[in-house]
């Protein structure tokens, strides 16, 4: 759709001659042009308010040959002919602000050497450079009792505040969540949270980084550090597939905070909580610092690297000399050049496709999925996509829980310019009804019809499907007969970092790197050529689910493994049975169910000490930069694997990551054969038989290992309950409130009854890992039917 062309206005700033879009705010303009305009309410991605009135200019002409008294600059749109002065050249306009300051200053507590904010408080610089030098008032400051709790995660000075309302504005305009307002009046005016609930949400520290005088300040950095003591780096956050840039603040090798970035191509200048504060997690004391190698006790033992490698490598060769096979399970917390590593040394040392990074429920149609968008050259979508689309539609894909930064970006494009939202989903969720979506109630399963059923297809419409739709047959095949007609473009989610990079490394028990197929064979004597070996696995491998059925039967004898979770997995109790009966390695940050069972436990580098790059879900590729720098050469799972295959008799290669990612990209610039997924629906998953169907999925502040050390993050997480409707209620004889259990599978759970209207009738909803270890304690995913009883115990 062509856009319209803004009418320009020309005008003059300081005796510069500026033309700017017609609409277009003083203060913007003087941005774009360098010249300074100092303020506190304004921000770019806000609303004008002029609430502080410190942008003060005067107007000398307002374009129509006659003055102005002194206007805000932030809610003063530029006029054809208009001059405009600043402090710089006008008398008028720097009384205007000094007056402004010293108005601001006279209840301020001046708490400076206490104040967080000290170093980079924007009231602080300016009240040097353009306040009076002494104040003229002598009058008692206004006080209240400090700090004051927002929530879990904020601290609020209110004495500090100059009632900018930024982050009243930022929770009404950017998150939704409503709760914060101006209370009182006059000289009692000050910041409150609404008195029947508590200013949360997933975005809450972001009013914490744009409050411009250290009036709100969060928990975990509060007299932590100051600015000047700190070292910074730009680098790209871990925590979900949105890619968003961030700014890591370090002090003596220890992350200290994590700030937005600026970056308007992904998450503008905002961050998720989780983001903001999971950022302590390998600072445990089980974080692991040397190898461990299992006993003749039974016991794991701390050993010498030379001792640990030899006997990892002892363990892979018998293996290999017993006929059977190994398998590689990568997890989703590796970069990209990790990701390569694990997939290289699959094939070149254990001589195996039996790789896969998917340790959650999957499937052969999503396997085929992934393919189809790594080999047919389709255009992705981006959050610019977004921005443009006309109507979005939810498939199995919870944007606030699985991908916060696009929930945001959707709700600026509903805000702005009122595209529609549709959810295919068991019910309409908070965040989705913070984007005013229509909801298409479907039971889990059933969206492949419900998207059939869709009448406003093709007007420019954009679907986001997660990595839910794995257990709904048929969705992912309609959607890629859509994409590739191009009648919609079709964005894949998955929830973690790591998984998008995994796949285009090869990760997969089909794919190669770069998207060549493992029955490619003419891609593997490529790859013979590249990597210098002179065999090659030529046979499709087992998905992760297969692997641990093969090694708890026996026919797997090896596993190697990186940083899963057992909790993630669909059966943990199978897992458990294949790590007792296979010789396990494991390369970990810290100590975890799997090292538990593990015969050889590597240790590897946090994040923090890594470089590297992540592929977001927009497939672009975002770097990693370490912050802690003390290690000059880390050890990243790249160099353990370098090292075991040298104990192996193999040259891996792979001295660094930059020459991990050379490699990848050579790959990539050869022609790759497309993939296209069958016509024919996927059969129905053989689930149990229960009463009810069973709809779940991850909320954002889970029971994730990420979120350790994030104490006041995890208190904010939401409530455990069963969600139903109330005709499924009535019909089951429940009652709200009441707890009841569920089971599958000789397993149960419990919890309570909350009835949510407009809910898929037959189906009941609890969170996968928030209190409810859905997969540990109730062996069932979404889309099975559970039996639900009343009467449960209480949690």
């Amino acid at each position: 759709m062509t856009q319209p062309v803004s009418e320009a206005v020309t005008f003059t700033i300081d005796d510069v001659t500026l033309t700017v879009p017609k609409g277009t705010n003083v203060i913007r303009a003087a941005e774009a042009s360098g010249i300074e305009i100092p303020r506190f309410c304004d921000h770019p991605l806000l609303d004008p308010v002029a609430a502080c009135r410190q942008c003060m200019v005067d107007v000398v002409d307002a374009g129509n040959g006659r003055p102005m008294k002194p206007q805000p600059a932030c809610a003063l749109e530029a006029a054809k002919g208009m001059v405009v002065r600043t402090a710089a050249t006008s008398d008028v306009a720097k009384q205007a602000q000094c007056g402004m300051l010293e108005f601001l200053l006279i209840n301020h507590p001046l708490d400076c050497p206490e104040c967080d904010k000290a170093g980079e408080c924007p009231l602080q610089n300016q009240a040097r450079v353009s306040g009076r030098e002494t104040s003229r008032y002598t009058g008692a400051k206004r006080t209240f009792p400090k700090p004051i709790m927002v929530g879990q995660t904020l601290l609020l000075d209110r004495e500090r505040c100059v009632l900018c309302q930024r982050c009243i504005r930022f929770a009404d305009q950017i998150s939704g969540d409503s709760l914060l307002a101006l209370v009182e009046r006059g000289g009692k005016s000050q910041i409150g949270a609404h008195p029947d609930a508590a200013f949360g949400g997933y975005f809450a520290g972001n009013v914490a980084q744009i409050c411009p005088v250290g009036a709100l300040t969060t928990v975990d950095y509060r007299f932590q550090s100051r600015p000047f003591d700190l070292v910074s780096e730009m680098s790209t956050c871990e925590n979900c597939a949105a890619g968003c840039e961030m700014r890591v603040d370090a002090r003596a090798f220890e992350v200290k905070r994590r700030l937005a970035g600026n970056d308007s191509t992904h998450n503008d200048e905002w961050l998720c909580d989780k983001g903001r504060f999971a950022c302590r997690s390998a600072r445990g004391a089980d974080r692991l610092t040397t190898p461990l190698v299992r006993g003749t006790d039974g016991r794991l033992h701390a050993a010498s690297w030379p001792e640990a490698l030899a006997a990892a490598a002892a363990g892979l060769a018998s293996s290999a000399t017993q006929g059977a096979a190994s398998g590689v399970l990568t997890g989703g917390r590796l970069t990209l050049e990790n990701a390569y590593a694990y997939s290289k040394f699959a094939r070149t040392v254990l001589q195996t496709n039996n790789i896969d990074c998917r340790v959650r429920y999957l499937s052969d149609e999503e396997t085929a999925w992934m393919m189809f968008q790594q080999t047919t050259g389709l255009p992705p979508v981006t959050y610019e996509t977004l921005d443009a689309a006309n109507h979005v539609v939810l498939v199995d894909f919870e944007p606030e829980e699985e991908c916060p930064m696009v929930f945001l970006r959707l709700r600026k494009a509903v805000r702005k310019r009122g595209i529609g939202i549709t959810a295919i989903a068991p019910y309409l969720s908070h965040g989705n009804a913070k984007l005013g979506a229509g909801l298409l109630a479907c039971a889990p399963g059933g969206e492949a019809a419900a998207l059939r059923g869709l009448t406003r297809l093709g007007d420019n419409t954009v679907i986001l499907v997660g990595e839910r739709a794995a257990t709904s047959p048929g969705t992912l095949t309609l959607l890629s007969q859509l994409a590739s007609t191009r009648q919609v473009k079709v964005g894949w989610i998955p929830r973690r970092a790591g998984e998008l990079g995994a796949v285009a490394a090869g990760c997969l028990p089909t794919l190669l790197p770069a998207g060549r197929q493992t029955v490619d064979v003419g891609a593997r004597s490529e790859f013979r050529d590249l990597w210098k070996v002179s065999e090659f696995p030529n046979a499709t491998g087992f998905n992760a689910s297969n692997m641990l059925i093969a090694a708890a039967a026996g026919a797997i004898k090896s596993l190697v493994i990186a940083g899963v979770d057992l909790a993630d997995l669909p059966d943990p109790n199978l897992a458990v049975s294949a790590l007792q009966t296979a010789f396990v390695i494991s390369l970990e940050v810290r100590e975890s169910e799997v090292s538990a069972f593990a015969d050889v436990v590597f240790p590897v580098a946090p994040l923090e000490q890594q470089e590297g790059t992540f592929i977001d879900w927009t497939h672009a590729q975002r770097k990693v930069v370490p912050v802690d720098r003390h290690d000059a050469n880390p050890l990243t799972d790249l160099r353990v694997l370098g090292a075991l295959a040298s104990a192996m008799g193999v040259d891996l290669n792979l001295p660094n990551p930059k020459e991990a990612l050379r490699e990848l990209h050579a790959l990539a610039t050869r022609p790759v054969a497309a993939v296209h997924m069958s016509s024919a629906t996927p059969p129905p998953i053989a689930w149990s038989e229960g009463n009810v169907i069973l709809a779940t999925w991850r909320p954002l502040i889970d029971d994730g290992r990420c979120l350790d050390g994030a104490d006041s993050l995890r208190r904010g997480a939401p409530k455990v309950s069963v969600k139903m409707s109330p005709a499924t209620a009535t019909g089951l004889g429940i009652s709200p409130g009441e707890h009841v259990e569920l089971s599958a599978h000789g397993t149960r759970w419990h919890g309570p009854v909350e009835l949510v209207v407009g809910m898929a009738e037959g189906v009941v909803w609890i969170p996968q890992a928030s209190g409810a270890s859905v997969h540990g304690r109730l062996i069932a995913d979404s889309g099975e039917r559970v039996t639900l009883s009343a009467g449960g115990g209480v949690l």
